[in-house]
């Protein structure tokens, strides 16, 4: 049991941590906490194994946390993503403007509309009084943060969907907008 816990407990940490960190939305986030639940429970069998309370202890109240977690991504937040998601399906069939969840606006993908790829909202400005979208912020290349380009994309002619945004620009006139450092964001 011993040597098998020493495998599984590092293991499924690192594999829970990368998942977690890279917030790539409830279900998947869910399934990096029960990830965690599995190593945190490692952990406890090799503390007792050894006689180490202190790890043994620490990963009890990780057990606990990282149930928390499993509620937390894979009950509450789905259920929210899944409330956006109805009012928006039921809204196509009523008389006013179809709706959409603004959360969207944090992880949508960005397409032209002939469906080619830019890149993934990461944000959006909207005024305060009005509450009208300025823009996105856009990440086109790289991985998580790494060798990502920022780009300022004016909402003006984009259309949000079930599957993300279209935007009203052609790939190489995309290229060619304002690129933002992670930092320093426009006013305007």
């Amino acid at each position: 049991m011993q040597q098998i816990a020493s495998i599984v407990a590092p293991l499924a940490t690192t594999i829970a941590a990368l998942i977690v960190a890279s917030n790539l939305g409830a279900r998947i986030t869910g399934a990096g906490f029960i990830i965690f639940t599995v190593g945190s429970i490692g952990w406890c069998l090799l503390g007792y194994a050894t006689g180490q309370d202190n790890l043994l202890w620490q990963n009890i109240i990780l057990t606990g946390l990282n149930l928390f977690g499993v509620w937390r991504w894979l009950g509450w937040q789905r259920r929210i993503e899944e409330g956006g998601a109805k009012a928006a399906k039921d809204s196509k069939g009523e008389p006013s403007e179809t709706l959409f969840p603004v959360s969207l606006l944090t992880k949508a993908k960005i397409v032209t509309k002939d469906g080619e790829d830019l890149g993934k909202a990461v944000d959006a400005m909207a005024g305060c009084g009005s509450g009208r979208i300025a823009y996105l912020v856009v990440a086109e290349g790289g991985v998580a943060g790494v060798g990502e380009t920022l780009r300022r994309l004016p909402w003006t002619g984009c259309m949000a969907g079930e599957d993300g945004v279209t935007a009203p620009v052609a790939r190489q006139d995309f290229c060619k907008l304002e690129a933002l450092e992670p930092d320093n964001w426009p006013a305007r």
